[in-house]
């Protein structure tokens, strides 16, 4: 499949492509602000550098694009062998789905709870992935007042 834009505008497209404060992150922490939760963002501390922390629950939080992340990936990677650069860029996308398993493993090593959201699904859905942090906040509380029981 030929790419539909010229070269120059796909570097424009491509030079726009940002790793922090995307807006996808932005829409998740203003909802999570809004509920009361104060949080770090891009955490250096921590391997990944998570987009958005809750150090008190010991929560990190990745909100993945859909394209870079391999989204559905088994529909993807065949699209990808017909396109322009193919090798390049299944190369690239599985290494960074090795990467998100690497990183998740790591911070559950190091006792931490890992979440992780499509852009989609924070765009569409916030309130629902709110939900899925506050019940993961509510997890980890009701499991430390069973070890004092």
């Amino acid at each position: 499949m030929a790419d539909v834009l010229t070269k120059e505008q796909r570097h424009k497209n491509m030079k726009n492509i940002h790793g922090k404060d995307t807006k996808i992150e932005i829409i998740l922490r203003k909802a999570l602000w809004a509920k009361g939760y104060r949080y770090r963002k891009n955490y250096k501390k921590l391997p990944g550098n998570p987009d958005i922390v809750l150090t008190k629950y010991k929560i990190a939080i990745f909100c993945d694009g859909e394209f870079f992340h391999g989204k559905d990936w088994e529909v993807l990677k065949p699209r990808l062998e017909k396109s322009n650069n193919s090798e390049f860029w299944i190369s690239k996308i599985s290494r960074n789905r090795e990467r998100d398993d690497e990183v998740n493993k790591r911070l559950l090593f190091e006792g931490w709870t890992v979440i992780r959201f499509w852009g989609d699904d924070i765009k569409k859905h916030t309130d629902e992935c709110v939900k899925v942090v506050e019940e993961a906040i509510f997890d980890l509380n009701f499991d430390e007042s069973e070890d004092f029981n």
